[in-house]
């Protein structure tokens, strides 16, 4: 046992000398310590405040019963802060919770909060005393269960707040890029706009001919085609941009090589162009061009914004297909669209990874008749470790299909996710779905994803969840009835 700087006394004594103090606690309050088989000496220990009695990792080898005193237990986090998460007051017992689920160490840390007086029972003197002892037993086996409700409510609710910051980042990372691109194209845009006022000015002091006036107006026409062009390879656009810019330069446009790219990217080429070329002379040839180029750079940039709201608004559609709770008794539930959504706002995560998605969403129909919710939050978790699994440059396959009735067995909508990487190791597979159980470092897991996922799935789903992995290849199997738990 480590302890903090203070240091603590620890005495072998007999039952019975501490039989009148333990008569006043919880678990031995109707106890007759006369009889209890097995148990013939505990350890006092005597504990100043601030004494840390357990640290994370630490092994548990007692079941504890605080006399006097108050303790109590702490949580690392990632950033080396303390959360608490119980205090045990005088009269109550502690360390029961994780011998009984079988835990064999601490993950949390137990400090004496005032100065306390315990008994420690051994391992072997708490089995004798569960055995034995029916109304102690009664009150032992209560404190746990309400400890392991509270533990799980608690870790629910950080589960929740990781898929949280999750769905927060990937918004963040998403909405950026086309809000961002928005704002320089609207900045830009004020500049063309003012460019053209001082053209369209100087360009209309002179009296337009007819033709000049139907050469214009045909290239008007095609610069409000722009966001329709059809898009050029690398190399093709270089080639016909510098194309554009020395034949707008011999001909004596100023800026050629500036307003060349404009032109090239909304369509034009130098054909179009001659009829300007005809019937301007040069001063206004020049002038004729730039303010089109102007123009065309313009329509450009409102094609840039629209496409960036375009993107803002497929998030927020997708965002709200993932937070989607129906308060309706039942409601249809698209699979296809939720897989979609939890993809668009994991966007980010596959991007930085440089990881590609096979989909092969061949289900039919995708629609499954539900009364649960929080589909999407299984998608994420699922995906979520998917790439956290997969080598940067990877792949992730999702597939879908559907299972036909087959005897008592009704029609199912099958979804598979699976990953590249390491796979799971033998040992930990068949326990990847057990509360509080992780893999991960101290304090950057709570152990309930896969746990929330299996209960989502086989009580709010009425389906279930299956698990394969080998070195290359993890796959976990989601198989929901398509008429949903209830049949209806």
């Amino acid at each position: 046992m480590e302890v903090g700087e203070k240091p603590v006394e620890i005495e072998s004594i007999p039952l019975r000398d501490i039989a009148e103090a333990l008569s006043r606690t919880r678990p031995f309050a109707e106890v007759n310590l006369d009889a209890l088989p097995g148990v013939d000496r505990v350890e006092r220990l005597t504990a100043g405040a601030g004494t840390v009695l357990l640290e994370p990792g630490a092994r548990f080898e007692f079941y504890w019963l605080l006399l006097d005193g108050e303790t109590r237990a702490e949580r690392p986090e990632p950033d080396g802060t303390w959360t608490l998460v119980s205090v045990v007051h005088g009269g109550e017992g502690f360390g029961e919770t994780p011998i009984l689920c079988g835990r064999t160490n601490s993950i949390f840390r137990v400090v004496a909060s005032k100065d306390s007086v315990f008994v420690r029972f051994p391992l072997d003197a708490f089995w004798a005393l569960l055995a034995c002892c029916a109304s102690a037993r009664k009150v032992i086996l209560a404190d746990m269960a309400q400890r392991m409700q509270a533990y799980q409510v608690e870790a629910l609710h950080r589960e929740k707040l990781v898929s949280l910051g999750t769905l927060a980042a990937g918004l963040m990372h998403e909405l950026h890029n086309p809000g961002a691109a928005a704002k320089r194209a609207a900045s830009q845009l004020r500049e063309n706009l003012l460019l053209l006022q001082q053209l369209s000015l100087r360009h209309s002091a002179n009296p337009k001919t007819p033709v000049q006036l139907e050469c214009i107006k045909g290239l008007l026409e095609q610069a409000l085609q722009g966001c329709r062009v059809a898009a050029m390879s690398s190399l093709e656009q270089s080639d016909a941009e510098e194309a554009m810019g020395e034949w707008l330069s011999t001909s004596g446009v100023e800026n050629a090589y500036s307003i060349a790219p404009s032109l090239v990217a909304m369509g034009f080429d130098r054909e179009q162009l001659a009829c300007a070329r005809e019937f301007f002379d040069a001063p206004e040839f020049s002038d004729a061009l730039n303010w089109l180029g102007a123009l065309v750079s313009s329509v450009s940039l409102v094609c840039a914004i629209e496409e960036s709201i375009s993107r803002i608004s497929d998030l927020v559609m997708a965002v709200k297909k993932f937070a989607y709770d129906e308060r309706s008794a039942a409601r249809a539930l698209d699979v296809h669209d939720s897989l979609q959504s939890t993809l668009t706002i994991l966007g980010h995560k596959l991007r930085l990874k440089q990881i590609t998605v096979d989909k092969r969403f061949t289900a039919s129909p995708s629609v499954i008749q539900t009364r649960g919710s929080a589909l999407s939050q299984v998608w994420t978790n699922l995906i979520d470790n998917a790439v956290d699994a997969s080598q940067p440059g990877g792949q992730i396959e999702i597939a879908t299909w559907t299972e036909p009735e087959e005897g008592d067995v009704a029609e199912r909508l099958a979804v598979s996710i699976g990953d590249r990487g390491t796979g799971i190791p033998p040992e930990v597979l068949p326990h990847i779905f057990e509360a509080f159980f992780t893999t991960k470092t101290q304090g950057s897991g709570t152990g309930l994803g896969l746990e929330i996922v299996h209960r989502i799935i086989t009580q709010k789903f009425g389906g279930t969840i299956q698990v394969e992995s080998e070195p290359g290849n993890t796959r976990f199997t989601v198989r929901l009835p398509v008429k949903g738990p209830t049949g209806s």
